[in-house]
């Protein structure tokens, strides 16, 4: 049947509002898609659609490419944002959160599972450090025994410890949709699973599998949304709902399959997603340092260049504001190179991933996990070292007594920078050109520093608080960077 749209109400938006949500916790409902509106481009893919979700059951979202299914069920992840609507995640028995409306407005997710099309894993990271991350972000403690548990049923004990990278196709399936059920798998109260073409990949016992934790997910008041071709799926599902663009049409499921044995619930912990993505970052950049290097490359080959320069000029004639931008040069290289995080955010749709487990707070985060923070202090004290060699030896103690301040400072420049990159890699390609552009303001910055160097190179360090003191220009070189910074890491989602 096609499914009725909710009529617009005439009451005051707050108290409509807060019906609403309490008359979806009634009923049961975990979550609530209103009027949803979401564009692809300039292709409109769901227009005025209404979508729900209920305790214990299996929802198939099935339909040919195209039609909506991924784009409906990410909308419900909160990834997309929509043109119109909004989507309601209840939190408790007697509570609800908006999680993204048409507003801009955008909350983090109660705990859930999520598997997306393209796995949403990245290859540096190990199997179990990936399951683990699935339940400590939906506030689960990864047990040892239950975790080896679901990775023996899975047929992943084995593979543990490797590196997702290298596994099949197939194997790499299997991870990607036990840690979408995991989370419901082990807690005790109803739960959400977003599941986008589960099957695809998996071979017959896998699929088997896969059913079986459905009608066991379903069996303990959980529910699930799967996205799919598959008809074994779809004879599992308790309800099968067409998407047809903007039309949605509901059928009854046959609810098909044995209930699998589950593991027992694990326990509670708050849950921790922007931690445990901060704690991601830093260990697969230890893992496999490219970010490091990266950077560290063309700042070496700016330095190695700056010194034939310094040979080959008169510095007393050019002046201490040149060996100043020179000193600063390959520091503020390291903090302008793109990081090495867009890449892992942009495999698999990691970052996807990631935005809808951590929620509106990815982006200040990831400005942080992949700034150079390591790299710009040593390189500019090694900087001076290796081009101030004729400068007064009294002078040289005294600005390395006081060469950290701009040092420091440079840290703003590669954390604006850092939101810049990951602002360009979420933007549409047409968006993204322009907002590149956005780089060229961090040379300001830049050359107030190599500013505030040059005056205590001439003048020594002083502590007086008027324009072109360095102090101040130092704190001005900050205050713009962190206003690039804020540009870029709340500028509404594209």
């Amino acid at each position: 049947m096609r499914l009725e749209r909710i009529a617009a109400s005439t009451l005051d938006g707050i108290t409509q509002t807060i019906a609403h949500l309490r008359a979806c916790v009634d009923q049961g409902t975990l979550l609530q898609a209103s009027g949803i509106e979401v564009h692809r481009g300039s292709r409109t893919v769901l227009k005025s659609v209404d979508f729900h979700l209920r305790e214990a059951e299996v929802v198939a979202l099935v339909g040919p490419n195209g039609s909506g299914k991924t784009t409906l069920l990410e909308a419900c992840a909160g990834i997309l944002p929509l043109t119109s609507g909004s989507i309601n995640w209840r939190t408790g028995a007697d509570s609800s959160r908006l999680v993204r409306d048409s507003e801009g407005r955008r909350s983090k997710l109660p705990p859930m599972g999520l598997t997306l099309q393209s796995d949403g894993m990245c290859g540096e990271e190990t199997v179990e450090e990936r399951l683990a991350i699935s339940l400590r972000v939906a506030g689960r403690s990864p047990d040892e025994a239950r975790m080896a548990e679901m990775l023996s049923v899975w047929g992943l004990e084995h593979r543990r410890a490797d590196r997702i990278s290298q596994l099949s196709g197939g194997m790499r399936r299997r991870l990607a949709v036990l840690c979408g059920l995991a989370p419901a798998a082990l807690c005790g109260d109803s739960r959400v699973a977003l599941l986008d073409e589960p099957s695809e990949g998996l071979d017959e016992s896998a699929r088997g599998l896969l059913t079986g934790w459905l009608r066991a997910l379903a069996a303990n008041g959980h529910g699930v949304v799967v996205a799919t071709h598959d008809a074994e799926v779809i004879r599992c599902a308790d309800r099968v709902v067409s998407v047809e663009g903007s039309n949605l049409i509901e059928a009854a499921g046959g609810s098909v399959g044995a209930i699998a044995q589950l593991p027992q619930p694990s326990d509670s912990a708050e849950p921790s997603a922007l931690g445990s993505l901060l704690k991601w970052a830093f260990r697969m950049e230890i893992r496999n340092p490219i970010d490091t290097i990266g950077r560290a490359t063309p700042a070496l080959v700016a330095l190695l260049l700056a010194y034939a320069l310094v040979g080959e000029v008169d510095m007393g004639h050019a002046g201490n504001g040149m060996l100043a931008a020179l000193v600063l040069m390959p520091a503020f290289i390291t903090a302008v190179v793109s990081p090495a995080l867009v890449r892992r955010m942009a495999e698999a749709d990691c970052g996807r991933w990631w935005s809808a487990v951590a929620g509106p707070m990815t982006r200040p985060v990831n400005s942080l996990a992949g700034a150079s923070l390591i790299l710009p202090i040593p390189l500019t004290y090694l900087s001076w070292l290796v081009l101030a060699g004729s400068f007064d030896a009294d002078a040289s103690s005294e600005v390395l007594r006081w060469l950290w301040l701009p040092a420091v400072a440079m840290l703003d420049v590669a954390i604006a920078a850092a939101a810049l990159h990951l602002l360009v890699a979420d933007l549409r390609r047409a968006s993204a050109a322009a907002a590149s552009l956005l780089l060229l303001v961090l040379v300001w910055p830049f050359l107030e520093l190599s500013d505030a160097l040059s005056v205590i190179m001439t003048d020594g360090m002083s502590f007086g608080l008027g324009m072109g003191d360095p102090l101040v220009t130092c704190l001005i070189a900050s205050l713009t960077s962190a206003l690039v910074w804020a540009v870029a890491v709340f500028l509404p989602e594209a």
